[in-house]
């Protein structure tokens, strides 16, 4: 299984409290790589997948994810994590913003977004 990339995602009350935080974390050399009005991402310009991401709410699951983990076949990645009888969150589903994903409970309850992003 490849991993592509690990990003932190924390909950913040707001669209004003996201602008404070890219703000903040402009200072340390982040730059806004995304913004859907419910989350937004920023990435290190030199090290694009250095990235955290900021969410009011999750636009189709039932949660807001602790941690996102894009890997190289998302399908493959249900099918071992089904197998293990680990805690689905939300189903394997693609998004109309171009990913394919599913969360997952790790064993401290935390929820893990699971995704592979798919082609245009």
């Amino acid at each position: 299984m490849t991993i592509r990339r690990i990003v932190p995602n924390l909950t913040t009350p707001s669209q004003e409290s996201m602008a404070e935080n890219s703000g903040f974390y402009g200072l340390l050399g982040f730059e806004e790589v995304m913004n859907m009005g419910w989350v937004t991402t920023l990435a290190s310009p030199s090290n694009p997948t250095a990235q955290i991401s900021f969410l009011t709410h999750d636009e189709t699951a039932p949660v807001i994810p602790d941690l996102s983990v894009e890997v190289e076949d998302v399908d493959a990645v249900y099918a071992q994590v089904c197998a293990s009888g680990a805690e689905i969150v939300h189903d394997l589903r693609d998004e109309e913003w171009g990913v394919r994903r599913f969360f997952v409970r790790d064993p401290e309850g935390r929820v893990v977004n699971v995704l592979e992003h798919r082609g245009a």
